[in-house]
């Protein structure tokens, strides 16, 4: 019999930190969640807070040296090595050559889950993009990184599998052709948006950090099972469902795509088309896990995640009509204080989902 088993890729983490805000246990909690989502098993973390930038490898000559001999001596062969910072073709070469293994940075270890998660034709096409954006300044500096360590596994997979050997020239046509089927899926869209705007039901919009349960939340106010993962970046697909919200009145809710610290500009440019559902939306659910509320430099992590979510929306101009939904409040231990604009909720559980239904009611003046 055949076995359909894939073995994990063994993989070693760098977290870097170069800015004085930059919280290391954070980061490194985040990438290492990356990697779980990524299907990778880290074998150990490193870390750097970066004073003297080092042009050719980022991090510094000793660093570099103690993790090339732990590689060397490591018990598990080690497959790839995630730095959590963009990195340039160059750079990712040179700590290629120096660990004799493939290298992945944060950004190409984002594309890459985005990749694995892509179903539609349209989230296939924007990864496919995604990864021809991220591909095309770093194509020169990295022809042959592949070929030596392996051309299969993390940062090689997707809808368009990477090809380092293909020219710049075949690359910008790809892009080209890539932008047009996406520019026509838009127009689609768009016709769709018209349609529901005839219909003059409200536009409802779940927003979050990744993993923060819009899926769950969006299946249990709809009575569906949509697909949802307890994993960073488990759903790219826009979905769109009709929501009763009692007494005859109904509006048009909409999941996306969830945001992170640092999110690539590639995605972004990407799945502008997406992320155009949350600037069309007249409300916005802005769903946190609470559950997150470790203290980080005198913040709570689900308050840190919620600014980064806040500064993203503010960027692309979304509503100010938002409600701030902090979800998982089944996994609190102790109470803490809800603002004006937040409710607390377990999408799970079904707690709080009465009370939602009033603050959507009346944020859209349907009362």
């Amino acid at each position: 019999m055949k076995n359909n088993i894939v073995e994990k890729e063994n993989a070693v983490v760098i977290v870097v930190a170069v800015k004085k805000e930059d919280n290391i246990e954070r980061k490194k909690e985040e990438i290492n969640r990356l990697c779980y989502s990524a299907d990778l098993n880290v074998v150990d973390n490193f870390y750097q807070k970066v004073k003297d930038f080092n042009k050719r490898t980022v991090i510094g000559s000793g660093k570099v040296d103690e993790i090339k001999e732990y590689i060397a001596s490591c018990d598990e062969i080690i497959d790839v090595v995630i730095v959590d910072y963009p990195l340039t073709g160059s750079q990712m070469k040179n700590l290629a050559d120096e660990f004799r293994t493939k290298v992945i940075d944060r950004v190409g270890l984002i594309i890459d889950i985005f990749a694995r998660g892509a179903k539609s034709r349209e989230a296939k096409l924007q990864v496919k993009l995604a990864q021809d954006l991220y591909l095309l300044p770093r194509l020169s500096q990295m022809q042959g990184t592949s070929g030596r360590f392996g051309s299969a596994g993390v940062g090689m997979r997707g809808p368009g599998e990477t090809k380092l050997e293909l020219n710049r020239r075949i690359l910008e046509r790809e892009m080209d052709n890539l932008k047009s089927q996406i520019e026509k899926i838009k127009t689609q869209r768009q016709s769709t948006r018209r349609e529901r705007l005839k219909s003059n039901l409200p536009k409802i919009a779940l927003v979050g950090y990744t993993n923060s349960g819009k899926s769950s939340l969006l299946n249990t106010l709809v009575k569906e099972s949509i697909y949802a993962d307890d994993k960073f970046f488990a759903t790219l697909d826009t979905t769109t469902r009709k929501l009763y919200l009692g007494e005859g009145k109904y509006s048009v809710l909409t999941d996306t795509v969830g945001f992170i610290s640092d999110l690539p500009h590639q995605l972004v440019d990407a799945f502008s088309s997406t992320l155009e559902e949350a600037t069309d939306a007249d409300l916005l659910l802005h769903v946190v896990d609470v559950s997150l509320d470790k203290n980080i430099d005198g913040k709570k992590e689900y308050e840190i995640n919620m600014a980064v979510t806040e500064k993203l929306l503010n960027e692309l101009g979304a509503t100010k009509n938002r409600i701030v939904i902090l979800n998982k409040c089944d996994l609190l231990d102790k109470p803490i204080e809800i603002k004006e604009n937040q409710i607390l909720l377990s999408a799970k559980k079904g707690q709080g989902l009465n009370r939602l239904l009033e603050m959507i009611k009346n944020r859209l003046n349907l009362q």
